[in-house]
């Protein structure tokens, strides 16, 4: 998992970044620097919860697991990406912590990644994102 946190974000001004993806509303993210903080949110949060769950609604079985593979090396996990791949749009769960990963078909609207920060602690961070932009950790600057 990344340590670094060049922008010197505070855990507050993390939660306060990522407060719009709130699961049902849809924020559009719009450029490569508002990409840029919301990444630094999203690392500087893992790094201080336990753990972190991936849920990825995607229209494809590879754009899916593009998602899948970018986002849990960007929070220091290697999934199993040998996942049967389906010929419609797909629900990707990962946990982090028991490394469990499974791919089924997904019916909704909603497209993008939540990622759900998980704290075993009292006062620990227990709070879930998204949907974040699919491609948020592809080519970081």
């Amino acid at each position: 998992m990344s340590t670094k946190n060049p922008t010197h974000l505070t855990i507050r001004a993390a939660q306060a970044l990522l407060k719009p993806f709130n699961c049902v509303d849809s924020k559009t993210v719009t450029s490569e620097s508002e990409k840029a903080q919301i990444r630094q949110a999203v690392l500087l949060l893992a790094e201080h919860s336990d753990f972190q769950i991936l849920g990825i609604c995607a229209d494809t079985a590879e754009q899916g697991l593009a998602a899948l593979k970018t986002y849990s090396a960007a929070l220091g996990y290697q999934p199993d990406l040998n996942l049967i791949p389906i010929d419609e749009p797909v629900y990707i769960k990962f946990n982090g912590n028991t490394g469990l990963c499974y791919l089924d078909s997904y019916t909704g609207k909603y497209r993008g990644v939540l990622v759900s920060c998980q704290s075993s602690f009292e006062g620990g961070i227990n709070e879930m994102y998204g949907h974040l932009p699919i491609d948020l950790f592809e080519n970081p600057e």
